[in-house]
């Protein structure tokens, strides 16, 4: 027997997020369909306001509500220094260590030509830019570790040898290959406390 054409639209709809597979949909469904009208009503709104007021900030590429970046618009952060990462669910992840309160600037990915990911693919151009425009003293390479990750860090060296500004990275106690997200706190902390001057 099929589902209901709507039950069978949701389902398909929520195995377009990533991990979520047909079991999976068809429980998520059945749960709403257990919730109060009440609370349907507010998970539709929800959805509805997070369309409409969630941007990406055009200077850092961070998540912006209602056009106020939790990063450019912060005024007690370092501004002195910028952590650059590869998408913007890791600067989430950085920020719920609470050990650095610096600047952000997500890459939106790494450099991959296997995969057809060149430099200009990426938000290389623009953190440059930053960096001689806002008198940057110091970024720190985020990236995961890995071929890509390390490839896009050499690049970015290489595009900054002959300035002033201090490359660093985080530090190798991070597997490689790992994916942010799915390390612990403090292994993130150790490896952004210990990071090390790319020469």
């Amino acid at each position: 027997m099929n589902y209901p054409s709507s039950l069978q639209r949701m389902i398909d709809f929520f195995k377009l997020f990533s991990g979520v597979g047909e079991k999976t949909a068809e429980r998520y469904v059945f749960s709403m369909l257990d919730l109060e009208h009440s609370k349907l009503d507010d998970f539709c709104a929800s959805v509805n306001d997070m369309k409409n007021d969630i941007s990406v900030c055009p200077i850092c590429g961070c998540l912006r509500d209602k056009n106020k970046c939790m990063v450019c618009d912060d005024d007690s952060r370092n501004k002195d220094i910028i952590c650059v990462v590869e998408n913007k669910k890791n600067v989430y992840i950085f920020e719920k260590l609470g050990v650095f309160r610096t600047k952000y600037h997500v890459l939106g990915g790494l450099i991959s030509p296997m995969d057809g990911i060149n430099p200009e693919d990426l938000a290389i151009g623009s953190l440059i830019n930053r960096i001689n425009s806002e008198n940057i003293k110091e970024i720190i390479l985020a990236l995961r570790p890995g071929i890509e990750g390390n490839t896009t860090s050499l690049y970015i060296r290489k595009l900054l040898k002959d300035t002033d500004v201090k490359v660093t990275q985080i530090a190798q106690g991070v597997p490689i290959g790992a994916d942010m997200e799915y390390l612990d706190s403090l292994t993130l902390e150790m490896a952004l406390e210990n990071r090390s001057e790319i020469s």
